[in-house]
């Protein structure tokens, strides 16, 4: 059985075909002239044809040595790519990073991290994917996403959470409400509250009634919003009160916003835990849990 050509054969014979002289290729190449000619010698008896033309004046390359040529080129180049994705892959974010962030989060901490990022890390692509938390979940587990920044817990099998930081609940309401007036606001004081919360499928809204441990028939469901875009206005004009995130207050949902009042529970846990998921025994959890130092110093709502 005929043996296999070696990358060491086709770079000498690309080395041959630049220079057209044995004695420059082989110095190109860092061996004897006997050990490149021996090399061309194997790669012609693997390859079954006569590469070069070979006389004391001159080398010329054969019609199929051209051929032979050219595509030994785009192997040892490609050869050079695989090396070169190698070592960056050694280098922490250097490859892209496919990562999946809910709406209630997505534009009120990007901003914050994206600047650092961008400038600490510049080879880093991050390719993001804003969508309901169902829908990463999935995408996720198919491969489709690396990397997931939502609202913890939440139930996905064979997975690595990492927690980043807690985003507390603070009660928005229209001016001259009522549960303005409470001096120490406790979760009970929103029973039988007109509520304004996000609509089913949201994990904002769930979260929401966890942290204050109410249950919707517990509640006056004034009106269910698609964002928090949404509800401030409804808040404004007297509907109802609402469950804003620190994080999009303290990154200025309320801004240039007029009759809305905002009051924080006297009480601890009423909030939400912000973390990363990602698939479990990833090569690249290192890199996951660095990204996730940048979301955690970079926000402003932790507690």
């Amino acid at each position: 059985m005929a043996s296999q050509p070696t990358l060491k054969q086709l770079r000498y014979l690309c080395a041959v075909a630049q220079s057209l002289h044995f004695g420059k290729a082989a110095k190109a190449c860092f061996v004897t002239q006997s050990t490149l000619s021996a090399g061309i010698n194997e790669l012609e008896q693997a390859l079954g044809a006569a590469l070069l033309e070979r006389s004391n004046k001159q080398v010329l390359i054969t019609d199929i040595g051209q051929k032979i040529v050219a595509r030994s080129q785009h192997i040892l180049s490609d050869i050079e790519a695989l090396k070169e994705d190698a070592v960056r892959a050694q280098t922490p974010l250097s490859n892209p990073v496919r990562i999946g962030i809910i709406p209630t989060i997505a534009p009120f901490i990007l901003p914050r991290v994206l600047p650092t990022l961008h400038q600490d890390f510049p080879e880093l692509q991050l390719l993001i994917r804003e969508d309901l938390s169902e829908n990463l979940a999935n995408l996720l587990l198919q491969g489709e996403l690396d990397l997931l920044l939502m609202a913890l817990p939440y139930p996905v099998n064979n997975t690595t959470s990492y927690h980043l930081f807690n985003d507390p609940f603070v009660l928005a309401y229209p001016a001259g409400h009522p549960i303005g007036d409470v001096k120490q606001l406790k979760t009970r004081d929103l029973q039988g509250q007109d509520i304004l919360l996000l609509e089913h499928g949201h994990c904002l809204r769930d979260h929401a009634l966890e942290a204050c441990k109410l249950q919707s028939s517990q509640l006056s469901l004034a009106f269910e919003a698609t964002s928090l875009h949404t509800i401030v206005p409804m808040v404004a004009n007297g509907v109802g009160v609402s469950l804003l995130p620190a994080m999009a207050i303290n990154e200025g949902i309320l801004s240039g916003t007029k009759n809305v009042s905002t009051k924080e529970f006297s009480e601890r846990g009423v909030w939400r835990e912000i973390g990363l998921l990602w698939r479990a025994k990833s090569p690249r959890d290192s890199e996951y849990r660095l990204l996730g130092e940048y979301f955690k110093n970079n926000n402003s709502s932790a507690n």
